[in-house]
């Protein structure tokens, strides 16, 4: 009860890269934009579960509600038909539409619903959703050393919906964003509005490899993902015709390679480079006012961003 009435509000989200961790805490205000009151990343020293209870110690993490992520590799998103019942049964009924989507037996598979707004404007149909599909054992892998470390997780988050939280941020007038990030090993395309994720594709493109390439190789990378972001606007456009894209937000880069010229010559909408400083205040952590350290910890400040009612 103590450390409960004394909680930091917001969300502590930690991030077990290969040889570091990094921590975002977010605070949000009714109205006001969300406040970054941590960003670090510390080297790892030893084993994630060692790594974790130095940081428990250091940043008392027991006063935080605590979220992780899982990597990419780890879960599967599955567009289904909704059965039609109540919605405190929805996550046991989609549970059985996906035992034939996935390659390991139901009973060793964790299953979790994201909801697909429907167009309120538009004839009855089938109501879709998405489930998020993993293994358990993968989740248990995940979870294993934060117990070790006694470092409580409040809930395990997917990269898709840490881009949407800060993709929302963008957000004007009853219009939705497509975001595009790129991360250690793909890039991650997200379509929202409203908050809601209607479409994320998740696209292998080391992002090192785009930063390294020469000017002929880069040309090339860029041509690949401007094809590959035109095909998706042409697909959501096909599913989701009722919801208006503003403007696709290219993420920020650990530095300026010309990309965002190249799509904006390309791309069908406006295309604009996010500057996190516009939507969100981080008077405590000035780094973060660089691309660069905004492009390292954009997944984890997204986690962060989770709204405070998803609090178990």
């Amino acid at each position: 009860m103590f450390f409960k009435k004394n909680r930091q509000p917001g969300w502590l989200a930690l991030s077990l890269n290969p040889s570091s961790v990094d921590l975002v805490h977010v605070k949000r205000a009714a109205g006001g934009k969300p406040e970054v009151t941590l960003c670090d990343t510390y080297r790892k020293e030893g084993s994630d579960a060692a790594t974790l209870a130095r940081l428990r110690q250091e940043f008392k993490l027991d006063r935080y509600r605590c979220t992780t992520l899982l990597k990419s590799s780890d879960y599967q998103i599955h567009p289904v038909d909704a059965p039609n019942v109540p919605a405190a049964e929805m996550k046991a009924a989609v549970r059985w539409r996906v035992k034939d989507m996935i390659d390991y037996p139901l009973d060793a598979a964790t299953v979790d619903v994201l909801d697909i707004p429907d167009d309120q404007d538009a004839p009855a149909r089938n109501h879709s959703v998405y489930a998020v599909t993993a293994r358990n054992s993968v989740i248990e892998s995940c979870i294993k050393p934060f117990n070790e470390a006694q470092v409580a997780l409040e809930a395990i988050d997917i990269p898709d919906l840490a881009q949407r939280n800060i993709a929302a941020l963008f957000e004007r007038e009853e219009r939705g964003v497509a975001m595009l990030a790129f991360y250690a090993d793909e890039m991650i395309l997200t379509f929202t509005r409203g908050g809601e994720l209607y479409l994320s594709r998740r696209i292998e493109s080391p992002l090192a490899q785009l930063l390294q390439a020469d000017a002929g190789r880069r040309n090339q990378h860029f041509e690949r993902i401007a094809l590959e972001v035109q095909r998706s606007f042409d697909h959501f456009n096909d599913q989701y015709s009722h919801v208006p894209i503003a403007k696709l937000l290219l993420a920020p880069l650990p530095q300026d390679i010309g990309l965002q010229q190249y799509l904006a010559s390309n791309i069908d909408v406006p295309v604009e480079t996010v500057d996190l400083g516009t939507v969100m205040d981080f008077p405590d952590v000035p780094e973060l006012e660089h691309p660069a350290r905004q492009s390292q910890c954009l997944q984890t400040i997204g986690a962060a961003l989770r709204a405070e009612e998803a609090a178990a």
